[in-house]
């Protein structure tokens, strides 16, 4: 069995302070230098500690990954339950929108582009991120199901239109420095009134695509 399915080494439901550290470390190489190229070496380096100890913590790349994955799963339920404490399902939306896609750092945008990259190449790695496009696919149709307006609204298809164009910004922003999300915003407004009033084009209505 291979380390990341090992569940004796699958991440805990908490983090300790040094755990943190070195996610936050990893995250910094696998930015600089990709996930492929970065050692665990380099990850005990950014994290100041020496590299036999780093593997008290994580026996793996792999497991840092889940890891990652695992805390971000945490944080974006907890995003997602303080922007709907206000009632309100529309703004809940574009806050998540805003947060994951309008306003994400380019390190950010680059780190999701390596791990989708990764990906391609790990199928453990890809496993993970269907699992989290999974959940966020489930919470995105719901909410659309819940905001529409027209019996003729497909939350299923809208959510397809709306993931192609947010994927589109991540790696705009990943390859372009001074890539501006402003002008995309104003589209995701009209495609999300046009979804929610069942007028949704024929082009757009496409499955959710996969990370």
């Amino acid at each position: 069995m291979s380390a990341l399915g090992s569940p004796a080494q699958k991440p805990s439901q908490a983090f300790t302070a040094r755990q943190e550290g070195i996610l936050d470390a990893a995250e910094v190489c696998f930015v600089r230098g990709g996930f492929h190229r970065t050692t665990m070496q380099d990850i005990a380096r950014e994290a100041s500690m020496s590299s036999p100890n780093i593997y008290r913590y994580f026996v793996s790349k792999e497991v840092i990954l889940v890891s990652m994955a695992e805390r971000e799963r945490r944080r974006a339920m907890e995003r997602i339950a303080r922007f709907e404490e206000a009632g309100d399902k529309r703004a809940s939306l574009m806050n998540i929108i805003a947060y994951y896609h309008l306003k994400i750092t380019r390190e950010s945008a680059i780190l999701r582009v390596e791990l989708w990259s990764e990906a391609t190449r790990n199928r453990e790695i890809e496993a993970i991120l269907r699992e989290h496009h999974e959940e966020g696919s489930k919470w995105f149709i719901g909410t659309l199901a819940a905001l529409a307006t027209s019996p003729d609204c497909d939350p299923v298809a809208l959510y397809g239109a709306i993931s192609s164009l947010l994927k589109g910004i991540i790696v705009c922003k990943a390859a372009y420095p001074d890539f501006d999300t402003g002008p995309f915003l104003a589209q995701v407004h009209a495609l999300l009134d046009a979804g929610l009033a069942g007028r949704l084009s024929v082009e757009s209505r496409r499955e959710p695509t996969d990370p």
